[in-house]
C-alpha cells in the first residue's frame, strides 16, 4: 500500500509538471521566471564550446526510461590473536546482479531520477544530476540488504592453517546505504562535451577528449546490530554497526569517439587519491560466551538464537591514512531523430581500515536507456 500511494503521489507530480510546462508564461507569472532560466541554462550549455564540435538539441527536456542492473560488493575481515593461533572472520555481502527499473527527467542535462528494484537485492536508487559545459555534478544514493552473506572463517595454529566458508542465513538482514557525489571540470570543454555521453542533452558531432580533473565523496553505511546477529557480532571483534565516510580528489581522461554520425562512444578513468578516509565503529557486547552452544551444528535449535542478545557498549571513530581508489566509466549512444538510446557502465572502488578490522566496497552498474527529447 505504501508502494501504490509513493507510485500515485509520483504520477501526480509529473502531471502537474506536465501541465505547467503546456501553460504560456504571461507577465506576473512565475513561469516567466522559469522560462528566463530556461533560456540562461540554454545559453550555459554551448557558451564557449566550438560548434564544429558540440551542438544543442532543438528541443530542451529529456525524458528517459531506465533499466540497470547492479552489483554490490562489500567485503570485511577481523583478525583475533591468541599467542600461537590466530582466527581471520570474513563476512562477504555481494549481491545478486539485481535489476531496477525507473525514469530520468532533465532540461539541458538538469534532472532528477528514481529506480526502483524488480529482482535482486531488495534495494532502490535515487539520483540527481547537473551537467554543464565544462563541468558536472552527479549524486547517487543506493540502498540495500543482505540475507544470505557469505561468510569465511580462517584459523591458525602452530604452522597449520584451516577454512571454512559458506552462506549464512540471517534472520536480521544486514542493512547497507551508500552515497556517491562526484564533481568533475574539464580542461577542453570547447570541443569535449561529457553531458553528450551521459545524459543526452546536447550532441557531440566530432571526435574528441579532454583531460579532466574531479572530486568525489562517498559515505556507506552497514547495520547488523540485531540479537539474532549476535554471533556474526562476536566473531567482527563486537562491531555491529560501521560507517565510512571519504573525500577524494584526481584527474584522468575522458575520449569521445564518434565514427560515425549519431553514434558516440565515451571511456572514461579517473585514479583518485583519498586524503579523507573516516571510520566509526559502534561495539556491542554479546551473551554468546553465557549461552550452551552444541558443538554440532546440526543440534542447533531455534531457542538458542531467541535467547542472544546484544548491549551497545560505545562507538569510536578513526581517522585512516590516504589511499587510491578509482572511478571508470564507458557509455555509448546513438542518436536518431529527437529520440536516442544509451547504454553505459560505471565502477567505483572503495576502501577502509580500522586498527585489525577492514574492509572494500566495489560497486558496479550496467544501464540501458531509450529517451525522448520534448
Amino acid at each position: 500500500m505504501k508502494n501504490r500511494k509513493s507510485r500515485n503521489r509520483i504520477i501526480l507530480i509529473m502531471m502537474a509538471a506536465w501541465t505547467c510546462l503546456s501553460v504560456p508564461a504571461t507577465a506576473g507569472n512565475p513561469l516567466g521566471l522559469l522560462k528566463k532560466l530556461g533560456t540562461l541554462i540554454d545559453t550555459l550549455s554551448v557558451k564557449g564550446v566550438d560548434r564544429n564540435y558540440i551542438d544543442k538539441t532543438e528541443r530542451p527536456w529529456q525524458l528517459i526510461l531506465k533499466s540497470s542492473v547492479n552489483q554490490s560488493e562489500l567485503k570485511m575481515e577481523a583478525r583475533e590473536e591468541f599467542e600461537d593461533l590466530y582466527m581471520l572472520a570474513s563476512p562477504h555481502l555481494k549481491t545478486e546482479p539485481s535489476r531496477y527499473v525507473g525514469i530520468w527527467a532533465g532540461y539541458r542535462g538538469y534532472g532528477l531520477g528514481y529506480s526502483v528494484n524488480v529482482g535482486g537485492d531488495k534495494g532502490s536508487y535515487f539520483t540527481i544530476g547537473a551537467t554543464g559545459g565544462s563541468y558536472g555534478v552527479n549524486v547517487r544514493v543506493h540502498r540495500f540488504d543482505i540475507s544470505r552473506p557469505q561468510f569465511s572463517i580462517k584459523w591458525g595454529y602452530d604452522g597449520q592453517e584451516d577454512e571454512e566458508a559458506g552462506e549464512v542465513d540471517l534472520e536480521s538482514p544486514m542493512h547497507t546505504n551508500t552515497l556517491i557525489a562526484d564533481a568533475y571540470y574539464l580542461f577542453n570543454g570547447r570541443k569535449f562535451s561529457y553531458a553528450a555521453a551521459y545524459d543526452q542533452s546536447v550532441i557531440q558531432k566530432r571526435s574528441a577528449g579532454s583531460f579532466m580533473a574531479g572530486g568525489m565523496y562517498f559515505y556507506s553505511h552497514t547495520n547488523y546490530a540485531d540479537d539474532h546477529n549476535a554471533d556474526i557480532i562476536e566473531l567482527m571483534k563486537n562491531i555491529g554497526r560501521v560507517k565510512t565516510w571519504q573525500g577524494s580528489v584526481g584527474v584522468g581522461y575522458a575520449y569521445n569517439w564518434v565514427p560515425v554520425s549519431g553514434l558516440l562512444v565515451n571511456v572514461m578513468a579517473m585514479p583518485m587519491l583519498t586524503f579523507v578516509n573516516n571510520i566509526k565503529v559502534y561495539g556491542y557486547s554479546t551473551n554468546i560466551n553465557e549461552l550452551e552452544i552444541p558443538e554440532d551444528v546440526s543440534d542447533f535449535t531455534d531457542d538458542i538464537f531467541d535467547k542472544m542478545r546484544i548491549t551497545f557498549i560505545k562507538s569510536e571513530t578513526r581517522h585512516g591514512n590516504m589511499n587510491l581508489n578509482f572511478d571508470a566509466r564507458l557509455s555509448v549512444t546513438y542518436n536518431f531523430g529527437r529520440y536516442f538510446v544509451n547504454a553505459y557502465g560505471q565502477f567505483n572502488n572503495f576502501r577502509y581500515h580500522h586498527n585489525d578490522s577492514h574492509g572494500r566496497l566495489n560497486d558496479w552498474f550496467v544501464n540501458a536507456s531509450l529517451g525522448v527529447r520534448l
